[in-house]
């Protein structure tokens, strides 16, 4: 059995967490949908280390990130499909 690269915690996410060690870029990750179970297949796009977001979709500065359904941050420089989301990219509303 195949054991994921990321997890996704509501369908509604625009980031996943990645629950491996040593995640290198083009890797093929394994996605899963925890709260429904589904999977997907995303190519990460750079080195990410575990517990790193990763972007589900093309996010463009300004844009809300969503984890477990909520608002966590604004994205303040772009990041493509597969990129690697963390304080270079993603800063929090609150200040």
């Amino acid at each position: 059995m195949e054991h994921p690269h990321l997890l996704v915690h509501d369908a509604r996410d625009n980031v996943g967490v990645v629950v491996v060690e040593g995640l290198t870029a083009g890797t093929e990750m394994l996605c899963v949908v925890t709260h429904d179970n589904t999977d997907f297949r995303l190519t990460a796009g750079a080195d990410i280390p575990i517990g790193h977001k990763v972007a589900l979709a093309d996010l463009s500065e300004g844009d809300t990130v969503i984890k477990y359904g909520e608002d966590i941050g604004r994205m303040v420089a772009a990041a493509a499909r597969g990129a690697h989301v963390h304080t270079q990219n993603l800063k929090t509303k609150r200040w």
